[in-house]
């Protein structure tokens, strides 16, 4: 059965939901590193329901900058998440693995700011494809 383009982007915008819905968790629980990770999973999650959208059947890949740039062309209102996309995608590894860092391990490493931050720059993620969706 072909998937629905419609539906398969909705599964995909919920779940981009409930990872930032669990950042905020992790927030408010002190788990910055954590809460950071699915910040950039959010955004990830979000973009991936654009391109489900468009009618793509597999979307390979986790750089939110990568999965962004060809998004921009048929909707240039996203390009105003190119700076945010870039940010997010520093989370990616340095947050789950001590070897992804200088120092020190994730769980002593990253800050309430930056979760918060980070928080804020998911939510602009969902809710503009969420306004697309």
């Amino acid at each position: 059965m072909k998937p629905q383009p419609r539906a398969e982007a909705e599964r995909w915008l919920a779940q981009a939901r409930s990872e930032l819905a669990f950042a905020r968790v992790g927030l408010r629980e002190g788990f910055y590193a954590q809460a950071c990770f699915h910040c950039q999973q959010s955004g990830e999650m979000a973009l991936k329901a654009l391109h489900y959208l468009a009618g793509a059947r597999f979307v390979p890949g986790h750089s939110l900058v990568e999965l962004l740039a060809p998004l921009v062309e048929k909707h240039p209102s996203l390009a105003t998440l190119r700076a945010a996309a870039a940010r997010l995608d520093q989370l990616y590894i340095p947050t789950r693995y001590p070897n992804g860092l200088p120092g020190g391990v994730p769980a002593e490493v990253f800050s309430e700011p930056q979760t918060r931050e980070a928080i804020a720059e998911a939510a602009r993620f969902v809710d503009q494809a969420g306004a697309l969706v």
